[in-house]
C-alpha cells in the first residue's frame, strides 16, 4: 500500500502520513457512491436541506482542531483559521438560502397544449478535486451544491491537505447524512485519473494549476462528462487617479500577502496612475514591511510560510530573474530575519520597474511578492 506524506511547510519534517486507497478500496467508494445516489435523488430539496444545516453546525465546532492543523499543514497562521471556518459555515449558509430558488423549474415560455420548462436533475456521482491554499472554502464551494442538488460526493483533497477531507466526513457523519453519500479518497495522481475515467463518475470539479486543469480535462475529455476547472491567473489591479490612497494601499497590500499571496484571486500586479505612483508605492512599502512573519502557530504572527518549499523557490526565481533585467526591490530582507527558520518563510517583497517581458508580470507566482 502506497503511502502519502504531508511535509509541512511549518518546520520541513513530516506533519502526517497517510495510506492511499488501494483499487480494491476506491471500487467499494464508487459502489457505495452510486447506491446512496439512487436512493438520494428521490428526497426533496426540503427533506435534503436540514442535513447540510446540521453538518455545518458540527463542522463549526471543530474550529480549534481545523485551525491548528491548517497550520501544520499549509501555513496558515493560527489567528486566521477561524475565518476561513467562518466564511465556511457562511456559504454553506448562502448556498442553503439560494438552494429553492436556483433549483426550481424554469419556465420557457407559453405553447399552446404545452406545459414548457427546464428541470435540474442529479448528474449522479460528483468528484471533486480542490486546492490546498483555501481547502475547506474551495471544497464546499462544490460538495454543498451537489448534495443539495441530489447527488452523492467523492472528494479527493490535495495531497498537501488530505485531513481536511477526514474533518469533512467527521461533520458529515455528525450530520447523520446517508451512508455513502459523502465520502473521501485518498489518491495517487494515477489513481486520480482511473478515478475520472470511471463510469461511475459523472461530473469533476477541479481547483488548481494551469497544468493540473489541463490533465483534468484531458482525461475527463475521453468520456465527454462535464468538467469545472478554476485554475491559476495573474490577478491585476488598476489604482485609478481619483482613488481614495489610503483605501487602495490597505486592501492592495492584504490582497498581495494574505495567507501569504497564496490565493487564486490575489493581487499579483498593480498598475498605479502617474499622479499617485510614488506616494502609493512609498505607502504600500511601508504597510508592507509591516508584517511579522514567522511560525503560524506563534499567534502573534500574520504572514506565515508558502505551503511547499517549491513554491517558495519559484517566488525566489521570479524576483531575482526580475531583479537581473532591471526591476527593482523594495523591501530590504534583513528587515525579515524569520526566513532562516527554513526555506518556506520568504520575505514580502516589492517590486518596481517591472514590465511584461519578466516572468514576475506574466506568470502567476502564488506566492509574497
Amino acid at each position: 500500500m502506497e503511502k502519502l506524506q504531508v511535509i509541512s511547510p511549518v518546520d520541513g519534517k513530516v506533519y502526517v502520513e497517510l495510506d492511499a486507497h488501494d483499487p480494491h478500496a476506491i471500487d467499494r467508494v464508487l459502489e457505495r457512491a452510486k447506491k446512496a445516489h439512487k436512493a438520494w435523488r428521490t428526497v426533496s430539496l426540503p427533506e435534503r436541506m436540514p442535513s447540510i444545516q446540521r453538518f455545518i453546525d458540527a463542522f463549526v465546532e471543530s474550529t480549534d482542531r481545523i485551525s491548528t492543523e491548517l497550520a501544520w499543514q499549509m501555513g496558515r497562521p493560527l489567528r486566521f483559521g477561524p475565518n476561513e471556518v467562518g466564511g465556511t459555515r457562511e456559504r454553506t449558509l448562502g448556498m442553503l438560502d439560494l438552494a429553492e430558488s436556483a433549483l426550481a423549474d424554469l419556465y420557457v415560455g407559453e405553447k399552446p397544449g404545452f406545459r414548457r420548462f427546464i428541470r435540474h436533475q442529479p448528474l449522479g456521482t460528483v468528484f471533486v478535486v480542490p486546492a490546498w491554499n483555501y481547502p475547506y472554502l474551495i471544497a464546499v464551494n462544490s460538495i454543498v451544491p451537489a448534495l443539495l442538488a441530489g447527488n452523492a460526493v467523492i472528494l479527493k483533497h490535495s495531497a498537501q491537505t488530505p485531513l481536511v477531507a477526514e474533518r469533512f466526513a467527521d461533520a458529515f457523519a455528525a450530520a447523520g447524512l446517508p451512508d455513502g453519500l459523502f465520502q473521501f479518497l485518498h489518491l495517487t495522481h494515477r489513481d486520480t485519473a482511473a478515478v475520472i475515467r470511471d463510469p461511475r463518475v459523472d461530473f469533476v470539479a477541479f481547483t488548481g494549476s494551469v497544468a493540473g486543469g489541463h490533465q483534468i480535462q484531458k482525461t475527463a475529455a475521453d468520456r465527454f462528462i462535464g468538467v469545472g476547472l478554476e485554475l491559476g491567473g495573474k490577478d491585476p489591479a488598476y489604482v485609478a487617479a481619483d482613488a481614495d490612497l489610503a483605501f487602495s494601499v490597505e486592501n492592495l497590500v492584504d490582497g498581495s500577502f494574505y495567507n501569504s499571496g497564496q490565493s487564486c484571486c490575489g493581487i499579483e500586479r498593480i498598475y498605479v496612475h502617474e499622479s499617485l505612483y510614488d506616494d502609493f508605492v512609498a505607502q504600500f512599502v511601508a504597510l508592507t514591511e509591516q508584517y511579522k512573519l514567522g511560525n503560524p502557530l506563534d499567534p502573534e504572527t500574520n504572514l506565515g510560510p508558502v505551503a511547499k518549499k517549491s513554491g517558495a523557490d519559484l517566488v525566489r526565481r521570479h524576483i531575482d530573474e526580475a531583479v537581473r533585467s532591471g526591476a527593482r526591490a523594495l523591501v530590504d530582507a534583513a528587515r525579515f530575519p524569520q526566513t532562516e527558520l527554513g526555506p518556506t518563510y520568504l520575505t514580502p517583497q516589492v517590486l518596481v520597474d517591472v514590465d511584461h517581458t519578466m516572468a514576475v508580470m506574466i506568470e502567476e507566482s502564488f506566492g509574497p511578492v
